[in-house]
């Protein structure tokens, strides 16, 4: 905390990050609201993982700092749209953004500049579709998601 005048003031934590290329580059500010662990098909090959580790910020905290980004639209078997913006030039994703969270856009965890894993995920999704080798001592876990409600077959391409 800084002191001005007689006032305490809060002072942001800034945080940045980035692709592989070195191109796209973010900044947050403040904490992190939720951390998610997702182990659903869709966030295991966006990330080419076992999970993705999304880091879950207030839109107005983050700014993109440089570089041009792609977008891609997915459209789950819940109705719900998935917006993935990746660097144009390496292409890892650097946000993601899901239609039901208005005001709200996840980065992947390990696209931060190091000290990398400052934050402790609260919560697993999709755990019916982790990988047996992960062990985790995160306690708020959920077979889907609580808000999961499939309108039509899964459409992920390969299940």
């Amino acid at each position: 905390m800084m002191q001005k005048k007689g006032k305490i003031m809060t002072e942001e934590i800034v945080r940045t990050g980035g692709c592989l290329c070195g191109k796209s580059r973010y900044q947050t500010r403040g904490d992190s609201p939720r951390v998610i662990m997702c182990h659903c098909r869709y966030c295991q090959t966006y990330t080419g993982s076992a999970f993705g580790t999304q880091v879950w910020c207030p839109e107005d905290k983050v700014t993109l700092r440089s570089g041009e980004l792609s977008e891609y639209e997915n459209n789950t078997e819940s109705g719900n749209i998935v917006t993935s913006n990746f660097c144009k030039n390496c292409g890892p994703t650097i946000f993601l953004r899901l239609n039901v969270f208005q005001g709200m856009v996840a980065i992947p965890g390990g696209s931060f500049d190091p000290p990398t894993f400052w934050f402790v995920p609260q919560v697993e999704n999709f755990c019916r579709t982790k990988a047996p080798f992960i062990e985790t001592s995160t306690s708020e876990k959920h077979d889907t998601h609580p808000m999961y409600n499939p309108k039509k077959p899964d459409n992920h391409p390969v299940k």
